[in-house]
């Protein structure tokens, strides 16, 4: 059963084959966001995929390889531990950061040239460090460091094919799923209505409400082409600005270095009781229950929208105030959206100071 606003399928993520490539039928791209945010405890780390239409198999399989390390780049320091200490990439920066991704190595199945190539790119910025080395190991390699970043047993690629592909770009970007799945341990879910080219894959039913899925099939008709398209997604890391967005570092760059900002902490999940929905919110005072969401275009879907709706009266249910602002109001008008934030905080501080003297 989908519980919807957050949403889990009980159970669901563990019945699908790992390292395969499989269909999911009965829900929309759209609907399965939902399901994934946040990622279910049973779930593994889910990297979303929106390919353009492939021109070759090694195109694609480059072109995945290529999102895959990108991904890992902005996972970037979680999946080496104690790279979060170095500062910069000095000379001394750089030896640090290899010695560690060969002690990581020495102590895992990575392996340990590709890990301190990646480890000191990241370090570095710039352009790739590891295309020398072999497809398969690349693809091996990043999906158990994406893995690692969550904590998670395996990675897993949610991939939205095109809309209209012909009989040869089918059986291409079905090609190229194959490959991921056999050289990189990657489990390959395809979304959408698949051409005939990816019916030898295994169809499993993704168990969504029907009334559900009408808003998202009615929405995705009105909203299709309209909509910011991402190439890339993955799920942010607690305790962090996810890497990917420009407005949530921006916020948090700009707040770390405002004393009234202190006691927030970014992605956290929220849940009152055992049997209520996790919710993840962007940003939290804790103390001063406030959450803060920062909306990118996305959140303009009818479902997306209307799960916003449910989330924040929960929220606001259990005490917490509930402040949004879109990726373009934080990034076009910083101070505006500083100053709104801060005046809530502190009035929610002051309030509680208040009611602490009455106590006494």
């Amino acid at each position: 059963m989908l519980f919807f606003g957050g949403g889990v399928l009980t159970g669901f993520w563990t019945q699908l084959p790992v390292g395969r490539v499989t269909r999911l039928c009965g829900a929309t791209a759209e609907a399965i966001a939902l399901t994934l945010d946040p990622v279910p405890d049973d779930a593994p780390a889910i990297v979303t995929y929106c390919p353009e239409v492939p021109a070759s198999a090694s195109t694609e399989v480059g072109s995945i390889l290529s999102k895959l390390e990108q991904v890992a780049v902005g996972l970037f320091p979680a999946w080496l531990p104690g790279a979060e200490v170095l500062d910069g990439p000095s000379g001394i920066g750089v030896a640090a950061v290899r010695a560690l991704a060969t002690e990581m190595a020495a102590a895992t199945d990575h392996f340990g040239p590709f890990l301190a190539e990646l480890a000191e790119q990241c370090l570095r910025g710039g352009e790739s460090r590891t295309a020398r080395f072999a497809a398969e190991v690349r693809a091996s390699e990043l999906a158990a460091i994406i893995a690692d970043s969550f904590r998670r047993p395996y990675t897993a690629m949610l991939i939205h094919p095109p809309a209209e592909l012909s009989l040869n770009s089918s059986q291409t970007l079905a090609a190229a799923c194959e490959w991921l799945a056999q050289h990189g341990g990657v489990s390959v879910w395809l979304t959408g209505a698949l051409p005939e080219a990816f019916e030898r894959f295994k169809a499993v039913h993704v168990p969504i409400d029907d009334s559900l899925q009408s808003i998202s099939l009615q929405n995705q008709r009105v909203a299709q082409g309209a909509m910011e398209r991402v190439i890339i997604q993955y799920p942010p890391l607690a305790g962090r600005p996810h890497p990917a967005s420009r407005a949530e570092q921006a916020l948090e760059t700009a707040l770390a270095v405002r004393d009234w900002a202190m006691g927030r902490t970014w992605n956290q999940t929220f849940q009152p009781h055992a049997l209520a929905n996790p919710i993840r919110v962007d940003l939290l005072w804790e103390e001063e229950r406030c959450v803060v969401e920062v909306d990118g275009p996305d959140h303009c879907g009818a479902m997306k929208f209307e799960a916003d709706r449910r989330r924040d009266v929960n929220l606001q249910l259990e005490g917490f105030a509930v402040l949004r602002f879109t990726n373009y109001q934080i990034l076009d008008d910083l101070a505006t959206v500083l100053s709104q934030i801060e005046r809530f905080i502190q009035s929610r501080r002051t309030a509680k100071q208040n009611g602490v003297r009455r106590a006494g």
